[in-house]
């Protein structure tokens, strides 16, 4: 089989990977990093010093080691104390810690951009801190972070690649396999990339429209 065929024939099982384990593997690591970052953002402008350092600290961990550093940590470290974690649930762990981690400064910083005038008036009607938060300042907040965590989940989509360095089989994962019986390394590997690129400009897509809609509510 010549290279173009072999690139051709791959695409089919590689994109079928990236369909059925790549982005659902991204999203539900996205939707729980997301509820983290919430968490820790809450956290970090606490007037609660213990609550705010500690936050402090979880970002400064998640931001300061490499993804695949935490990975290796909860897959094959955890073991040696006696945890292990099959390699599924690790790569969620992983990926969600490492999306809380940074998620949560721009969900601090869209929380942050709110004028301060809302909650003066959140207060003057009888509203508490809680409420005033999940009712007036979060869905403003809201609006604000899309495109960064927008950009935020393209990039898990490709970080998932180095799930594949803990077992799991995702989209770069089927291309290794492929590639260690044909020996057409650079073949797969292209072939990889280009699934990678189409599923990273149709999320972009979805991106700007969802940008567009938003824009669209704030004008009315």
């Amino acid at each position: 089989m010549d290279a173009w065929q072999l690139f051709l024939n791959s695409l089919g099982p590689i994109a079928l990977a990236g369909v059925t384990v790549t982005v659902p593997l991204a999203l539900v690591s996205f939707a729980l990093g997301l509820l983290i970052a919430v968490s820790i953002a809450l956290m970090r402008i606490s007037v609660n010093p213990v609550l705010s350092n500690a936050a402090r600290f979880y970002i400064s961990v998640i931001r300061g080691t490499p993804l695949l550093v935490q990975l290796f940590v909860i897959f094959y470290g955890m073991p040696s104390i006696g945890i292990t974690i099959d390699p599924w649930p690790s790569a969620i762990i992983a990926l969600s810690l490492n999306v809380g981690g940074y998620g949560a400064e721009v969900v601090r910083a869209a929380i942050l951009s709110v004028p301060k005038g809302q909650w003066e008036a959140a207060y003057t009607v009888g509203m508490n801190r809680a409420r005033t938060l999940t009712r007036i300042i979060l869905p403003q907040a809201a609006r604000v972070s899309v495109p960064p965590l927008s950009n935020t989940f393209i990039s898990l989509v490709k970080d998932t690649s180095l799930t594949s360095l803990i077992l799991v089989t995702e989209l770069f994962k089927v291309s290794q396999q492929i590639a260690s019986t044909t020996y057409q390394f650079m073949v797969l590997y292209l072939a990889a990339a280009l699934v990678y690129w189409v599923l990273c400009l149709v999320l972009s897509f979805g991106q700007n429209a969802l940008e567009r809609r938003l824009d669209r509510r704030v004008a009315h």
